[in-house]
């Protein structure tokens, strides 16, 4: 498998490119369709295949994360895949442990208290070397899909792996992350700056590897007011892009297009139009229209179905679709739901749901 990352030839041709362009905002014939944590414990087959293991030694297993990538696309017509990894593989790659503890989720065993414990981490990460096993499992997948759709990478942004890296596991009100960036902003910063620098190379490598979209997964941006996200946040989400960009066009790598997803940031929606990404993620707390007015008509749009919208019988989530792709529109559009599917989901639903969005896409579309 090594042989590829750095040359990702000889990939099988992409079939389905929906996806990519409506992510570029060409137009498309049907609404494309994926969901966050796709591939995830909602599956019997999923919980068949990850039951004896420890989580991260799933994520460091090529063979597993490709099986586990596929498992959704055997079951649904979807139009992209995602690599099964998570965002804190990258405090990993910092010299940060992190275990999974049933019933509690992640949780590091040394969290940063001090500012002094920044010291603790690598400050200049080799990439290849720490995570190539992420890059081993993206080349692998994208063989294994034989170009049926494209392959997402993706990356924790630095504000959310920081609030994981000092809170120690999640939380409600972050407030210990949030007191570093009220009495330590410098220190923060540093972190930060430390935290993008490798999710830069992170995300390049990703592409390297065969990524044919990459997104950045902003998920406590909702714990930040406007302020601290314009401080503490939006610079790094705008530099990554930048960076990202820049150095693919170096390394004459494709260039992918790229999502911010920053979850209950609405304050944020015109900046985030504006960061250098392709497509804005969104949460099911705004309505369709109004993230339209405030994006603009330059960036696609990609949500934002309330997940639990799922629990519904089938019928009324073919309405619920309905509603939201006449919100949307069908073109410049992906759709998605607002945030992960849960574990407890009926993967029935979760079909009826990437069928209504083809059909009725699809229906409006010829109207």
């Amino acid at each position: 498998i090594c042989a590829f990352v750095h040359s990702p030839k000889g990939f099988p041709k992409l079939k389905n490119d929906t996806f990519l362009r409506a992510a570029r905002g060409e137009e498309t014939e049907h609404t494309p369709v994926w969901c966050m944590r796709q591939a995830g414990r909602y599956l019997p087959e999923f919980r068949e295949t990850r039951a004896a293991q420890d989580f991260f030694a799933t994520c460091q297993s090529p063979k597993l994360c490709c099986e586990l990538t596929l498992q959704p696309l055997r079951r649904y017509p979807l139009d992209a895949a995602i690599i099964f990894s998570d965002i804190l593989v990258v405090p990993q790659a910092l010299g940060m442990e992190v275990v999974m503890v049933p019933g509690k989720g992640p949780t590091f065993t040394e969290p940063l208290k001090e500012v002094e414990d920044l010291l603790k981490l690598r400050q200049k990460v080799d990439v290849t070397a720490e995570l190539g096993y992420v890059f081993q499992a993206i080349t692998l997948t994208r063989h294994s899909l034989e170009g049926r759709v494209p392959l997402i990478g993706f990356s924790g942004a630095p504000w959310t792996l920081m609030s994981y890296m000092i809170e120690g596991g999640g939380s409600t009100t972050m407030a210990k992350a949030k007191s570093w960036l009220y009495c330590h902003p410098e220190a923060s910063h540093r972190l930060l700056r430390l935290l993008a620098d490798v999710i830069i190379d992170y995300l390049v490598g990703q592409v390297a590897a065969g990524a044919q979209a990459l997104q950045l997964f902003e998920s406590h941006a909702g714990h930040l007011g406007p302020e601290q996200f314009e401080t503490f946040a939006l610079p790094y989400i705008r530099d990554i892009a930048r960076a990202v960009k820049s150095k693919l066009k170096e390394e004459a790598l494709p260039l992918v297009p790229m999502i911010i997803f920053a979850k209950d940031a609405h304050y944020a929606l015109r900046d985030l139009a504006h960061a250098g990404y392709e497509v804005v993620g969104l949460d099911w707390t705004i309505r369709p229209q109004e993230a339209r007015a405030q994006t603009g008509k330059d960036v696609t749009l990609q949500g934002n179905l309330d997940p639990c919208a799922l629990y519904a019988p089938k019928e009324k989530i073919g309405e619920m679709v309905k509603k939201m792709l006449e919100g949307f529109g069908t073109q410049r559009y992906i759709a998605n739901l607002g945030h992960g599917l849960y574990p407890d989901m009926n993967p029935e639903h979760v079909g009826a749901f990437v069928e209504a969005v083809h059909a009725h896409s699809r229906h409006i579309n010829k109207h």
